[in-house]
């Protein structure tokens, strides 16, 4: 089965797009939902996926349930890996860091994100870095 982590941006992108059949991200989170594939997860990325959905842009958004239920199953269904591999200066932001932390130490198959900066390392110590 395919593993991978979802960037926070994925996550939020998914809730708000999660009944619209031409949204990337709302596809790739109707497929975990029905676990077509395993999702990993860390603390710091259900923290910024949840600062995410309650941010400006996206709360008045987002289907309250929606989110609700999304952030309730990262909790409860997803896999949620320490971070045993450091990641530092790679990216430009910090929490992209941990992202890349957090794929590299559940020795992930896919990291999928909209940062710019991650898509263009194309792979990362054996993660394939992939937009939705």
């Amino acid at each position: 089965m395919i593993r991978a982590v979802l960037d926070a941006n994925i996550v939020a992108s998914g809730v708000l797009g999660f009944d619209r059949d031409e949204s990337p991200p709302g596809a790739i989170l109707r497929a975990w939902f029905r676990r077509e594939f395993e999702l990993i997860t860390s603390n710091a990325l259900i923290l910024e996926t949840e600062n995410t959905l309650t941010d400006s842009y996206f709360a008045p958004r987002v289907d309250e349930r929606i989110a609700l239920l999304t952030l309730m199953a990262l909790r409860q269904d997803a896999m949620r890996t320490p971070i045993i591999v450091p990641v530092s200066g790679v990216a430009t932001h910090r929490e992209d860091d941990l992202v890349l932390a957090a794929a590299v130490s559940a020795d992930a198959d896919y990291l999928v994100t909209g940062d710019k900066q991650l898509l263009r390392l194309g792979s990362f110590q054996g993660v394939t870095i992939v937009s939705p």
